[in-house]
């Protein structure tokens, strides 16, 4: 837990289980919200095949990135999952929608 706390730049465990409820309900908020939005934009597996799953994915990518931001705040943690956000966009080669 130590080196986490430290990796991340924070110092109370109650943080850091903040941070990991967070995380896990953000994965299941976006996955569970991609099926409505795939069937909403008339996206199913019948139709695309194999490749449903690869377009689920990016479908879920943003929704994922909105969630983490939003949920982060609803428990306190704005600034952790913003730095967060940014940090995962640069590396995604977005980091051009952030100015340093």
């Amino acid at each position: 837990m130590n080196k986490l706390k430290q990796r991340w730049g924070i110092t109370s465990n109650l943080q850091a289980i903040i941070i990991l409820i967070v995380f896990a309900i953000t994965g299941s908020a976006s996955a569970w919200l991609s099926r409505p939005f795939c069937d909403w934009l008339g996206i199913h597996k019948e139709d695309f095949g194999s490749w449903f799953t690869l377009i689920r994915l990016l479908i879920i990518l943003p929704i994922y990135q909105v969630l983490l931001v939003a949920i982060g705040t609803i428990f306190g943690q704005f600034r952790f999952f913003w730095n967060f956000e940014k940090k995962m966009l640069k590396r995604m080669g977005l980091g051009f929608l952030f100015k340093d």
